[in-house]
């Protein structure tokens, strides 16, 4: 299935998938750049929101979770967030904490928020309308892993 074909399906788990990955991108560059600042609290929500990319990263590729090595922790944490309603439950704590730095100032980590919002409303459209969660063949979902290994 090419991602043409993905995005026709109107399954919104395939759009929550795709929008986690520019999430990801944005969180990472965004947690870099506002560690430089003089707030304390805006230090520290960046902080989170570089971990939050590295989160989603293996959230969003699961084939990462056999190549990487990673603690079996880790592992069984994030092998609970296979399901449509964990996934917007998680977006929507990573995206609570990313507008928790409008407590201290107006910063650039409200692009963040706003994009882990729109991911896990993405997912709970999904978890709401009944879909099944379908992982992107292109990311590793529907049996990329198992020709790998």
């Amino acid at each position: 299935m090419t991602l043409k074909e993905e995005f026709a399906t109107r399954n919104f788990s395939i759009y929550g998938q795709w929008l986690g990955i520019l999430t990801m991108i944005l969180c990472f560059a965004l947690g870099i750049a506002n560690l430089f600042t003089t707030t304390i609290l805006i230090i520290i929500l960046s902080a989170v929101c570089l971990f939050s990319s590295f989160v989603i990263l293996f959230i969003e590729v699961p084939l990462l979770l056999r190549i990487c090595p990673t603690s079996s922790k880790f592992d069984a944490f994030i092998r609970t967030i296979t399901t449509n309603y964990m996934r917007a439950a998680a977006y929507g704590a990573m995206a609570l904490a990313q507008w928790l730095t409008l407590l201290a100032r107006a910063s650039s980590l409200i692009a963040a928020a706003v994009l882990l919002t729109a991911t896990a409303v993405c997912y709970l459209l999904a978890g709401v309308k009944g879909q099944a969660f379908v992982g992107s063949k292109t990311l590793g979902g529907a049996g990329v892993a198992q020709m790998i290994v």
